[in-house]
């Protein structure tokens, strides 16, 4: 941690790409920026040497957050304030950003032993809602995300910051087609269910059906869940709301669900 490596370095140069999606998918590598996300993957990589690849850090991030690096067996590398903004997507860079590994899991290994609380993305667009329902499902005790083809990348920056670090708790899996994996998931006795806003069972009357292993579905933040999926569950679930709200935001409507599952399953 002496020399201070600038934007040209080429460590610096390599770890810009994984700004984006292409770049994270060649390299197998994303970026996790701040000290919760960075204290979280440090903390897998004390079990998981693979899981952390470098840390780059200010000098000021450095002697901020000294606690958090001085034990760590991750390469930590010093960088001037323009390179730390040169791989920060925010305006106000923090001067601390890890380069992990991918988590993806495939799909299969999660159709073989499934948790008794996983979360399905159909076609959700919006990073910040991946980050939300991630922390969400992290919260309420899911095992697993799965990110349905077209739906949003949960490395993203944005995803990655509304994580909050939970990003490194669950297994993810990204780009499944989702119809099989619903088959084979229901295949092994787990409970698939829909959030649709017009579905004909409701969230408050679903009773023992939360207590067993659950898989939700949440669609498209504008389209919800499509037809042929929602077809393919167990129930389309709506959630009973007494106001005049026309629906609820996707993250809120599955942090409702999540957490209703969370309770009957003790």
């Amino acid at each position: 941690m002496s020399e201070l490596l600038t934007e040209r370095s080429g460590r610096v140069a390599a770890a810009r790409k994984l700004t984006r999606r292409a770049g994270r998918d060649e390299a197998g590598a994303f970026l996790a920026e701040g000290r919760q996300a960075v204290s979280e993957a440090l903390a897998l990589a004390v079990s998981d040497p693979d899981a952390v690849r470098e840390v780059f850090a200010t000098e000021a991030a450095a002697a901020a957050h000294r606690d958090l690096l001085a034990g760590t067996a991750v390469p930590v590398r010093l960088v001037t304030e323009r390179a730390a903004a040169s791989l920060s997507e925010t305006v106000t860079p923090q001067g601390l950003v890890a380069v992990c590994a991918l988590r993806d899991l495939p799909a299969g290994r999660l159709a073989a032993d499934p948790p008794a609380l996983a979360v399905a993305l159909a076609g959700l667009a919006d990073p910040g809602n991946a980050g939300t329902v991630l922390r969400t499902a992290d919260a309420c005790g899911a095992g697993a995300v799965v990110f349905g083809a077209g739906s949003a990348d949960p490395y993203g920056g944005k995803a990655v910051r509304s994580s909050a670090g939970s990003l490194f708790h669950l297994d993810v899996v990204r780009g499944a087609p989702l119809e099989p994996l619903v088959g084979d998931l229901r295949a092994r006795g787990i409970t698939v269910l829909a959030a649709d806003g017009g579905g004909e069972a409701s969230l408050d009357g679903l009773g023992d059906v939360l207590a067993g292993p659950v898989l939700w579905l949440f669609g498209n933040e504008a389209r919800g869940v499509p037809p042929e999926l929602a077809a393919a569950a167990d129930a389309r679930v709506r959630i009973p709301m007494r106001g005049r709200a026309e629906s609820l935001n996707l993250a809120a409507a599955a942090a409702i669900c999540l957490y209703a599952t969370q309770l009957a399953q003790g």
